[in-house]
């Protein structure tokens, strides 16, 4: 049994550790950063404060944010044009999972010559890239979701075949993680309660992912129960802090325990995402009892043991109630036809395009392109296997 296994980067919590973002630069090494965040958050009061905290320190602040959620191949090569033009020497991501995404794939393509979808996640294509040329990286997320803070990759849509692709380096890990409770009091209930879902499914689907990784097994358990504890007060109550610490806790958790694996919740979850521009948590909490009821089989004696340390009745059929009263009490749709016109699915496409995906290899049981078609129906009929 042979496992190669790997833990993240330094990380920096509390209330008002942004604050601290001019040090982490300093232990970071970069003089002259690239801020990067997404075009809704650069115009907010948070973001302008912390832009203009950093211009007090730093002669030259180039800002990018170009970009919005489910992000292109395009907005990550604008960036690097930018980064290039003012000889930026590193990267402060600032955001949700799409900004992050974007400043590591930055600090990660500025010296590089190869196209970037040479370095997606097959095999060993991140050898292709000159490690010595990655740029340091400062990951500040603002949502409690992606977990990309992380993360050794980037989920980033190819604009020309509109597939979502996984980017992957061992070096995209930021070299220091700023998780502030007090960048997101301000999420809406609803954002909060999608990106909240995605961090279930990622410590969930880690969990249940085949594999000799105890050290995964034992942060995805803790990243559920904090779930369970803090979700429901950080979506009834935005300015509860230990909920909303708890919550960053579990999103960096469940980033860092699926590196075990994934499975058909993302594999479903990233064509939607492509095709339709459909928030990634919003989608992962649709499909996930569809997946887990798929998966019933194999992982009946993970799930139970998931209850037993969340505290929930010891059955399989317990968990998955716990699963459809969350998603009932957040306003979570029970259909992915609740939030696409069933008539524009293509069905044949999207179940090869979630065959292909990288996750499907994690799925506890192994798929074929007809069990994504078959997943695909029951979530746009509402039946549960």
């Amino acid at each position: 049994m042979k496992s190669n296994w790997n833990y993240p980067t330094t990380v920096w919590t509390g209330e008002d550790r942004s604050a601290d973002l001019p040090e982490a630069c300093l232990v970071a090494k970069i003089k002259n950063p690239l801020f990067v965040t997404d075009k809704d958050l650069v115009t907010l009061p948070m973001t302008i404060k912390t832009i203009n905290n950093l211009k007090k320190v730093f002669k030259h602040l180039s800002v990018f944010s170009n970009f919005s959620g489910n992000p292109f191949g395009k907005n990550i090569m604008e960036g690097v044009e930018l980064y290039n033009k003012h000889q930026c020497d590193g990267v402060i991501a600032f955001g949700g999972g799409s900004a992050l995404d974007i400043g590591k794939g930055i600090a990660f393509m500025c010296g590089q010559t190869r196209p970037l979808w040479d370095f997606e996640d097959v095999g060993d294509h991140w050898k292709r890239a000159d490690e010595n040329k990655i740029s340091p990286i400062i990951a500040i997320p603002t949502t409690a979701g992606t977990g990309s803070e992380t993360g050794r990759a980037s989920a980033i849509v190819n604009e020309t075949t509109g597939v979502k692709k996984i980017i992957f380096h061992p070096k995209f890990m930021p070299t220091i993680v700023i998780l502030d409770p007090l960048l997101t009091i301000d999420l809406p209930p609803r954002i909060t309660a999608a990106t909240g879902m995605d961090a279930l499914a990622h410590n969930l689907e880690a969990f249940c992912a085949p594999g000799f990784h105890p050290m995964a097994d034992g942060i995805a358990l803790e990243g559920m129960r904090l779930i369970k504890n803090s979700l429901s007060l950080a979506v009834k109550d935005g300015k509860n802090i230990k909920a909303r610490t708890d919550m960053l806790a579990a999103a960096s958790m469940g980033s860092t325990a699926f590196q075990k694996g994934l499975g058909a919740i993302h594999s479903l979850s990233h064509p939607v995402n492509a095709q339709f521009n459909i928030h990634h948590g919003l989608s992962n909490a649709i499909f996930m009892p569809y997946v887990l009821t798929f998966n019933k089989n194999e992982i009946s004696e993970r799930i139970i043991s998931i209850c037993d340390y969340l505290g929930l009745e010891k059955s399989f059929d317990s968990f998955i109630k716990w699963v459809m009263d969350l998603r009932e009490e957040f306003n979570i749709p029970h259909k992915l036809s609740d939030v696409i016109d069933e008539e524009k699915i293509d069905l044949d496409k999207l179940s090869k395009m979630a065959f292909d995906d990288p996750s499907t290899n994690g799925n506890p049981k192994k798929l074929t392109k007809e069990d994504m078609r078959t997943m695909y129906q029951h979530s746009i009929s509402g039946t549960l296997f």
